[in-house]
This record gives structure tokens, sequence and C-alpha cells, in this order.
């Protein structure tokens, strides 16, 4: 007697997943949820964008306090470093869903040599911090201006920008 069994070609990857799933839950959910959410580590979003000035970074720290954030520049590279720490409180919850990170973070940038390094500033507000790195004077844009000449049809370039003693 032969027996036919309906082939379903998504069986194994609904096994797999199932197998995934476990390895997650089991290597998350066990032991003190405090202490594994604290030393877990986590990267905060960061944009970066560029105008003819400056190059900023706004990255988004809510529940960091500013003296838990450690700005370093060295060799035009960007290192910010900071600590989002559990709250303890007095009572205990019980929680059904933690999905805040908490831990350190490290976030490092290579910033271009058109930075100017001794004019980098940061401001921290409402959560998101914000870094201008102001570039140097001799990488902004100039604007040449054209001048017509006499009869003879000559002209002669004229350099705007800024100075050197700026």
């Amino acid at each position: 007697m032969t027996v036919l069994t309906r082939w379903e070609p998504f069986r194994e990857f609904s096994t797999l997943q199932d197998r995934i799933n476990r390895v997650f839950r089991d290597t998350y959910s066990g032991g003190d949820r405090d202490e594994s959410l604290a030393t877990s580590s986590f990267a905060p979003a960061v944009d970066v964008y560029e105008d003819e000035h400056n190059v900023t970074l706004k990255v988004e720290v809510p529940g960091i306090d500013e003296k838990d954030i450690d700005i370093r520049l060295e060799n035009n590279v960007l290192t910010v470093h900071g600590e989002r720490k559990i709250e303890k409180e007095e009572k205990e919850e019980n929680y059904r869903r933690v999905e805040r990170q908490y831990g350190n973070f490290t976030r490092t940038f290579t910033l271009p040599t058109t930075v100017d390094a001794e004019k980098v500033s940061a401001n921290y507000d409402k959560g998101v911090l914000s870094i201008a790195l102001p570039k140097k004077a001799e990488a902004k844009p100039k604007q040449i201006k054209v001048n017509v000449g006499s009869a003879k049809g000559e002209k002669t370039l004229e350099a705007k920008g800024p100075s050197k003693a700026a």
C-alpha cells in the first residue's frame, strides 16, 4: 500500500523560525531582567548632514543625562560615548515588555580634513545631541567674479571668498 503525503515547501521555514525564536527566548529571558538590560549595548540613531559652512551630527539619546555623554575628537575621528542607565525604583514592577535599550554605546565617525577641530561645539536639547563641525575657511566655496575690461576685450578674474585672516 502506497501512502501519499502532501508536500509543503514552507514547513521547514516555519520549523526554522520556531527554533530561532526559541534560541532568542532562552538567551534573553532567563535570569535577572534588570541585570541583563543594564549590560546590553546599543547604537543610537544619527543623522549627518552638510552645508557650505558645517558638517552637523544629530544623535538621538533620550533619557540620557548630559553628564553621561562623552565626546572626543582625535586625529579626525569623532567618538561619542555614553550610557543609558536603567531606572531602579523602590517597588518592583512586573514588566510585560521592555523595548527601550539600556547600557553603553559608542559611535565613531571619521571626519573630512576640511573640519576645523578647534571650533567644534555640541548642544543637548530634548534628547537630541547636536554636534556642529565647522569647516575650515579654505574649504568653503569661493565665488569667482568675471570683470569685463577695456574695449580690447580683456577679462580679469577676481576671486572672492573668506580672507586668510578670518
